[in-house]
């Protein structure tokens, strides 16, 4: 059986029995260099780990600020070292809580943030100048960035001293999640007004970060995530430097997002060839620096992967996904809790987690040395194999005119990926342990989540009093400022700021737009 010819990756790169000096690539066959050297196969850092841990980054978001705002207090004290936001549904399409649109949804996936006093409550205690804090946000970007200023403006933190990442990335919206609002080229406007307000108010910050997660958790191969999300990305920035930013101002402050699903050796070799695949993107298409041309990305273990059926496997997955992550030389990382394929996660299992990379950067000895699987021979060819057929990807984009003429090619590609792998998983030739091999008997038990009809009342309450309380006028000049700004060229971050400010709120400020530009009807 070890023979068997049809043996191959999760994405379908077929695995001989064995690999040795000739096995990789004779075009691609190179020396992957030192850590630290352009293209950076095996990291983007001389000392890696040696020198600094990646960031323990939980992702968490819950029903009401004040919720959130506590469980973010409980992992900073358990031993995490940068917060991620998760928003709800309304928050991520531009809808108030108290918009019919919203009715069901409020608090549901994530925390529901429909003003400055919401993003009060979320931070409250947490000092801004001192905890590095991401959020998983896109149509409606700019606006949560400029309530995150508008805090840190409020407590006297200097814009300088802030430190994080707004998602940011619009175009795999339309490919692969479906939380857009606008036409695309509007949308792509607002990703460039972010990326040219970060580059000259906020040199710490990430102003995009481009995410194959979502491309991965839609069903995409590994080489389709590397290309389609490296197509995304080079269509910011060619849009920033159509907007007149440099690119020595902002490609130093591109992030990316990966996911990290259970293969693990493939899933290795997908960093080591991302990372060398943008730096040589990068330096051939824009004659990037060395700083310009690295990759920085954060992971996420594979949310696709959890399953709901005997829900602590889930703790093996996670760790496995974990240490791909690790191995592949990743700057920033978020394990799943087990149970969420059943619900948010507990306390318990968002704290199991977090310890599973604690005991990886701590008792297993993997952070000890830079690249540890460089020079593999299964690694390397690996290695070779995702970089080649991402770039046979990116050739036929470019050939279309890029990402933005390209959202159907995509689209195609990982619906066509994700229907094989679920007739695998039908057939029975792609394993899910617990799922269609080694099957127990038995429900496992349902797990109770919050009131999501007295969490919806409140946020609704809290709404009108604010509405009640503003002052009116104010608020109303500040929105049409917005407006008179989206029929400009002028830069939309710096007015959505003063609008936080008078306390428009979220829903008002992407009313305005939606009705300067119109809503994207899908495909």
């Amino acid at each position: 059986m070890s023979d068997d010819p049809r043996l191959a990756t999760d994405s379908g790169i077929p695995v001989e029995r064995v690999y040795g000096r000739d096995s990789s690539d004779p075009a691609s066959r190179d020396d992957p260099g030192q850590p630290g050297e352009f293209p950076f196969t095996r990291g983007i850092h001389r000392t890696m780990y040696r020198g600094r841990p990646w960031t323990m980054r939980q992702y968490a978001g819950f029903g009401t600020a004040a919720e959130t705002n506590r469980r973010y207090r409980y992992l900073l004290e358990s031993g995490t070292t940068g917060l991620s936001v998760a928003f709800d549904l309304p928050t991520q399409m531009g809808y108030d809580s108290d918009h019919p649109m919203a009715a069901g949804e409020v608090g549901r996936v994530g925390v529901a943030i429909d003003s400055i006093e919401d993003m009060r409550l979320l931070f409250e205690g947490i000092p801004l100048e001192d905890v590095s804090t991401s959020m998983t946000i896109n149509s409606t970007a700019a606006i949560l960035l400029a309530l995150y200023v508008a805090l840190a403006d409020e407590r006297g933190v200097p814009r300088a001293q802030l430190a994080g990442t707004v998602q940011n990335d619009i175009l795999k919206e339309y490919i692969a999640r479906g939380t857009y609002i606008y036409p695309a080229e509007p949308s792509l406007r607002l990703v460039s007004d972010v990326i040219a307000f970060c580059s000259r108010e906020l040199p710490r910050w990430n102003p995009v970060s481009i995410s194959g997660y979502h491309i991965r958790e839609a069903g995409s191969t590994a080489p389709q995530e590397v290309a389609f999300t490296f197509a995304n990305g080079l269509e910011y920035v060619r849009r920033a430097l159509g907007s007149g930013v440099a690119l020595e101002d902002f490609a130093p402050r591109l992030s990316f997002f990966f996911a990290a699903h259970s293969d693990l050796l493939e899933e290795v070799a997908k960093f080591r060839a991302a990372r060398r695949l943008w730096a040589r993107l990068m330096r051939e298409q824009f004659a990037a620096s060395h700083q310009s041309a690295r990759l920085r990305f954060h992971t996420q273990t594979g949310g696709s992967t959890l399953t709901a059926q005997q829900p602590l496997n889930n703790v093996t997955r996670t760790t496995l996904q974990a240490l791909a992550a690790v191995l592949g030389g990743t700057q920033s990382l978020h394990t799943n809790g087990y149970d969420e394929a059943l619900a948010l996660p507990t306390e318990e299992s968002a704290r199991i987690a977090l310890r599973a990379q604690q005991i990886l950067l701590r008792e297993s000895g993997v952070a000890r040395t830079v690249d540890p699987l460089g020079g593999s021979y299964f690694v390397e060819a690996l290695t070779d194999t995702i970089e080649s057929r991402a770039r046979a990807h990116l050739g036929r984009i470019a050939a279309m005119g890029g990402a933005a003429q390209s959202l159907d090619y995509m689209r195609d590609h990982i619906h066509r990926s994700a229907y094989r792998t679920q007739l695998a998983v039908e057939s029975g030739e792609k394993v899910v342990v617990g799922v269609n091999r080694h099957v127990e008997e038995g429900a496992d038990p349902p797990r109770r989540g919050p009131d999501y009809r007295a969490l919806e009342a409140g946020q609704r309450a809290r709404l009108e009093e604010l509405r009640a309380r503003r002052d009116g006028r104010t608020a109303a000049r500040a929105l049409d400022q917005v407006r008179e700004a989206a029929r400009t060229d002028a830069n939309l971050v710096l007015p959505m700021v003063a609008a936080v400010r008078a306390r428009a709120t979220l829903g008002e400020i992407s009313e305005v737009l939606a009705r300067e530009w119109g809503r994207y009807a899908g495909q």
